[in-house]
C-alpha cells in the first residue's frame, strides 16, 4: 500500500506531532505532507524524515507567521497531489483534512479538534480582537467555516482524540467518530521521592488555557506557583502576578520533567480537547487539580489521581487547592503513575491499527476488491 500522512503544520513538537511519530511507526514508508515546516523545532524522528511542504512554506516568515496565512491554507492543501495513494491519514486541528483524494483512496482523519476559532471558540476569538481585526475576521472565518464543513465530506472515516472531541465532530460535521486517545510518552517520566512546596502550571500562555485564573488565585493565596511556558499573555500575566508566582518561560525537557516530579500538584485551569499535560504530570506520580470540563474528565480520576473544580473562578480553584492539601495522603504516586501508563504509545498504535485495518477492508469491499491487505 502507498500511504500518505498529512499534518497541518510542523512548527513545534507537541501532542499532534507525537501522533504523527506513532503513525510513522505504523507506516514507516509513508510520505508526509504539511503546510509549513520548521525542522529545528521537531524531534529527530520527524526532522530526519522527508516532508513535502506547500507553497506557504516559501512565503516570508512562514515558520513564525504561519497562522497569518490561514486564508491561503485551503488552497495550499488542495495543491498536494495525492493521486496513487491507497491510504491517506490526515492529522487535523487546523485545516488538514481538506486534501483532495481519488475515489479509490481511503481517507481517515485523526481529529484533535474541529478548528476552534471557527466553531466553539469563535465568539471568544472575536470578543478578544480589536474592532478593525473583527471587521476582517468575520467574513474570513465565515468562509473558513463553510469550507471546513464541506471538507469534512472528503473524509471516509473520523477518529477523535477524545469523547469530548467526538461530540464536537458530531455537532459540527454530523459525523460519527471512533475514539483513540493520543499517545503519551509515559516512559519519559518518573516518580521522585522529593516533593517541594510549589504548584506547577505548564502550557502556552494564551487565553483559553486560563493561566490568568491560576496567577490571580495563587497571588491571592500566597502559595508558590511555578509556570513553564510562553505565549502572547506572558507580559500581562507578569504584571498581575505576585512575588510568589515564578515564570520560567520555555524550558528544555529535563527541566520540565524535574518540575513535574517535584511539584505538589499540577494546576490545569483551562478546558482542553484532551490534554496531554495532566497525563505527563500523572506519569510523574503527581496529582492534578483540574477544571472539571473537557478532556480532563477522561484522564483525571477525582479523588484518586486529582481533584476537580467546576467553576472557572479564583474561589473555586483556591477551594480545590485547600481540599487537596487536606487529603494529600489519599494520593499515592505509584497508583497515579499506573493510571497514566494506560495512555501510552502502545495503546494508541494498537487501537489505530485495528481501526485502520477494519476501514481498509470495508473500503475494499465497497470498491469491489477482496484481496487488499494493510
Amino acid at each position: 500500500m502507498r500511504v500518505a500522512i498529512v499534518h497541518y503544520w510542523f512548527v513545534s513538537q507537541r501532542g499532534g506531532e507525537k501522533v504523527v511519530e506513532e503513525l510513522c511507526t505504523l507506516f514507516p514508508r509513508a510520505d508526509i505532507f504539511t503546510l509549513s515546516l520548521d525542522r529545528d523545532a521537531l524531534s529527530h524522528r520527524l526532522a530526519s524524515r522527508e516532508i513535502a511542504t506547500s507553497f506557504i512554506n516559501k512565503l516570508p516568515f512562514s515558520e513564525r507567521w504561519y497562522k497569518h496565512y490561514l486564508p491561503l491554507m485551503p488552497l495550499a492543501l488542495e495543491q498536494f497531489d495525492l493521486r496513487g495513494y491507497d491510504l491517506v491519514i490526515s492529522s487535523e486541528s487546523g485545516p488538514a483534512k481538506g486534501v483532495l483524494t481519488s475515489p479509490e483512496t481511503l481517507h481517515i482523519c485523526y481529529c484533535h479538534t474541529p478548528m476552534r476559532y471557527v466553531w466553539d471558540m469563535y465568539h471568544d476569538y472575536m470578543s478578544n480582537s480589536g474592532r478593525i481585526k473583527r471587521f476582517f475576521m468575520a467574513p474570513l472565518l465565515h468562509y473558513l467555516r463553510i469550507w471546513d464543513r464541506l471538507s469534512a465530506d472528503r473524509v471516509d472515516h473520523f477518529v477523535a482524540n477524545s469523547a469530548n472531541v467526538a461530540r464536537r465532530i458530531a455537532k459540527h460535521y454530523r459525523r460519527d467518530a471512533d475514539v483513540v486517545y493520543p499517545p503519551v510518552a509515559v516512559d519519559d517520566f518518573c516518580v521522585s521521592e522529593q516533593q517541594d512546596d510549589f504548584y506547577l502550571m505548564v502550557g502556552q500562555l494564551v487565553g483559553y488555557k486560563r493561566a490568568d485564573l491560576a496567577v490571580k488565585a495563587f497571588t491571592r493565596s500566597g502559595k508558590r506557583l511555578v509556570i513553564i511556558g510562553e505565549g502572547e499573555q506572558g507580559r500581562l500575566l507578569r504584571e498581575i502576578a505576585g512575588n510568589n508566582v515564578e515564570f520560567l518561560g520555555r524550558q528544555p525537557f529535563e527541566v520540565l520533567r524535574n518540575h513535574y516530579s517535584r511539584c505538589q500538584a499540577l494546576i490545569f485551569p483551562g478546558e482542553e480537547d484532551f490534554g496531554i499535560v495532566p497525563l505527563e504530570a500523572m506519569a510523574s506520580g503527581r496529582p492534578v487539580i483540574a477544571f472539571g470540563k473537557g478532556g480532563a474528565l477522561e484522564t483525571v480520576v477525582d479523588g484518586k489521581t486529582g481533584i476537580f473544580f467546576h467553576e472557572q473562578t479564583e474561589d473555586a480553584l483556591l477551594e480545590a487547592v485547600e481540599r487537596f492539601e487536606g487529603m494529600k495522603s489519599h494520593f499515592h504516586p505509584t497508583q497515579i503513575r499506573a493510571h497514566a501508563c494506560g495512555f501510552g504509545p502502545e495503546r494508541f498504535r494498537a487501537e489505530m491499527a485495528k481501526i485502520i485495518e477494519s476501514q481498509i477492508q470495508a473500503h475494499a469491499r465497497a470498491m469491489g476488491r477482496w484481496d487488499v491487505q494493510a
